[in-house]
């Protein structure tokens, strides 16, 4: 299969040939038609998390081996089935939705189809080949999700920036529908941020940023209020635009910067809810959290049941779409890079084509 690899961490992708998989048991080969640029492969790309005072987390301390075909939000054509696949509603031709963050796939999480919380996980892009390649493996047939009637490009987007969203909005949700919500970081997961927001029935949606650009793409988006992100007095300006102090906070970057200005706009009883890898650390005097009550929790991507839900919101007209934007596979390093450097908004989305 034609793919394109990191090989050396920092390096541009390496366009290369590799063995076509042959699917076995349950699996389901794929060609993949769409795959999506998430800001997590940044980190698979660059090989570290910031790790604040304890240093940085090599990605080859989680186990990750080189080379390594990136892409997590996938889209495909089926091309093969595993000999346990047969029969079991998917064939040859269709096109479908790949969940990744597949684990183990005997333990209880993922049994219970939450194999995002598997202590061995085995996900599609970052523990295994994903889909900046001509061809993916889905671990099971189970994986696959109907899109019918949905932009294949824009379906790509569920896999990872919609149900991760989702999956942390349910940490917080159910709120009165005019309780201010908010939200870290207007780039992808952002905007599905706030449209699921909108289609969940909420009415009250701030979302922070340290770009205009990208607030302004979140007014569009249907943001009620937006606050522009400085060195100091972020707390106070998401008060004031909420009008009071709030009860939950969806950090999508979470940096060290971001997770001080969130806790401080919480308000007794809130919750801050971790989502990106920005990476640095959270110092909190300790008696603030009782005093205070409050929760923070981190939360990882989103399980298999979360995402027939986001893709069932869009299938039936409720989830608005977000910007989205393609670019030929051959592409991958120059959209690598814009979107390191802050230039893209909303999604960009790696085609075959």
């Amino acid at each position: 299969m034609d793919a394109y690899a990191v090989v050396e961490n920092g390096k541009p992708l390496q366009r290369m040939e590799l063995p076509t998989p042959e699917p076995q048991g349950e699996q389901v080969l794929l060609e993949v038609t769409h795959a999506g640029v998430c800001h997590s492969d940044l980190h698979i790309w660059e090989g570290e998390y910031d790790m604040g005072s304890h240093g940085k987390l090599r990605m080859a301390d989680r186990g990750l081996v080189l080379p390594l075909v990136m892409g997590h939000e996938i889209v495909g054509r089926v091309a093969k089935l595993g000999p346990e696949a047969e029969g079991k509603g998917v064939a040859v031709g269709d096109i479908r939705l790949v969940y990744p963050w597949v684990g183990c796939g005997h333990c209880a999480f993922c049994q219970a189809e939450e194999g995002n919380m598997c202590a061995t996980p085995r996900s599609l892009g970052v523990a295994q080949h994903g889909g900046y390649s001509s061809h993916v493996l889905a671990m099971s047939w189970r994986h696959l999700i109907e899109i019918d009637g949905l932009d294949p490009a824009l379906a790509a987007t569920y896999a990872c920036s919609g149900v991760t969203v989702y999956s942390a909005l349910r940490k917080i949700l159910p709120q009165p529908p005019d309780e201010p919500i908010v939200i870290v970081g207007a780039g992808g997961l952002g905007m599905n941020a706030i449209a699921i927001l909108r289609a969940l029935g909420h009415r009250r949606i701030c979302v922070v940023d340290i770009s205009a650009e990208k607030l302004e793409a979140a007014r569009r988006q249907g943001a009620t209020e937006t606050v522009l992100a400085g060195s100091d007095g972020t707390a106070e300006a998401i008060v004031a635009a909420c009008g009071g102090p709030v009860i939950g906070i969806v950090d999508l970057v979470n940096g060290t910067q971001t997770a001080r200005f969130a806790l401080g706009a919480l308000r007794k009883g809130g919750r801050l809810v971790q989502v990106g890898l920005f990476g640095g650390e959270m110092q909190v005097p300790l008696p603030l959290m009782p005093i205070r009550a409050l929760t923070v929790q981190g939360t990882y991507v989103g399980n298999l049941k979360e995402l027939r839900e986001v893709v069932e919101l869009a299938r039936n007209g409720s989830l608005p779409p977000i910007p989205v934007s393609t670019e030929p596979m051959s592409e991958v390093n120059n959209v690598l890079n814009r979107l390191r450097d802050g230039h893209v908004v909303g999604r960009v989305i790696l085609t075959a084509a």
